[in-house]
């Protein structure tokens, strides 16, 4: 059987900025890394798409959903999915819910990626995060669907906001993305409609980078950071 991740994204690009060099390293080393953009972002996040004569809603949707496929394929996303739940706010029914419980249970992630607590600038994003880790907690429950292989307990790490200090988000794992670093800027220039953040994004990038070449042995220089949900369970401190 594959070895699998998860990564629930409230909008479309959300999944490039904040995770895209854990997604490419992990897919590199056999990882099926399903992704699940739950809104286009077409209303919050397109302000490029918007400003161009004659744009509808319809045609806003199309460009985002191109642009991540694009991204995705440069990552080596195994599934991406568009579920489609609006945007400002995003709508996240109970159907939804049972079926994002469905994914859970369909694929066993190793681990999931989501966004972080609190975010007040985007409202979507902590509401997301904390209806993937509900979702998380109903696929483990034996009462729920008995015939389904129940969920394990997959580590649940939280992606880096736009502003992290006005986030109360914190990162305790840092990870060298230097091997994949090229990917993750491939992915990030397909997001054409927010040519806006492809240096910002990057300088954070950086910043992690040397946050994690200062906590270790190592020459890093390109990284990203993660708040960890759960404690980590090892067999070593080395």
């Amino acid at each position: 059987m594959a070895r699998t991740a998860l990564v629930v994204s409230a909008h479309s690009a959300d999944f490039v900025w904040r995770c895209g060099g854990a997604i490419a390293l992990h897919a590199e080393k056999g990882f099926e890394v399903t992704v699940i953009c739950l809104s286009y972002g077409e209303r919050g996040e397109s302000a490029k798409l918007w400003r161009l004569p004659g744009m509808t809603l319809d045609r806003v949707k199309q460009a985002r959903e191109a642009e991540a496929r694009k991204a995705a394929t440069a990552l080596g996303v195994h599934d991406i999915q568009f579920w489609d739940l609006g945007d400002y706010p995003i709508n996240l029914t109970e159907a939804a819910f049972f079926r994002l419980v469905d994914v859970y249970r369909a694929i066993h992630p190793e681990f999931m990626l989501t966004h972080s607590k609190d975010d007040i600038y985007n409202h979507d994003h902590p509401t997301v995060s904390a209806w993937a880790q509900n979702a998380r907690i109903t696929a483990q429950a034996h009462g729920h669907n008995p015939g389904q292989k129940v969920l394990g307990a997959p580590p649940v790490f939280l992606f880096e906001p736009h502003q992290p200090e006005q986030c109360n988000w914190k990162p305790d794992v840092l990870l060298d993305i230097g091997s994949v670093w090229a990917k993750k800027r491939a992915a990030i220039e397909c997001m054409e409609g927010q040519e806006h953040l492809w240096e910002y994004y990057t300088r954070v990038a950086q910043q992690r980078g040397a946050q994690a070449a200062r906590n270790s042995d190592k020459k890093i220089v390109w990284g990203e950071g993660y708040q960890s949900v759960f404690p980590h369970v090892v067999e070593t401190l080395s």
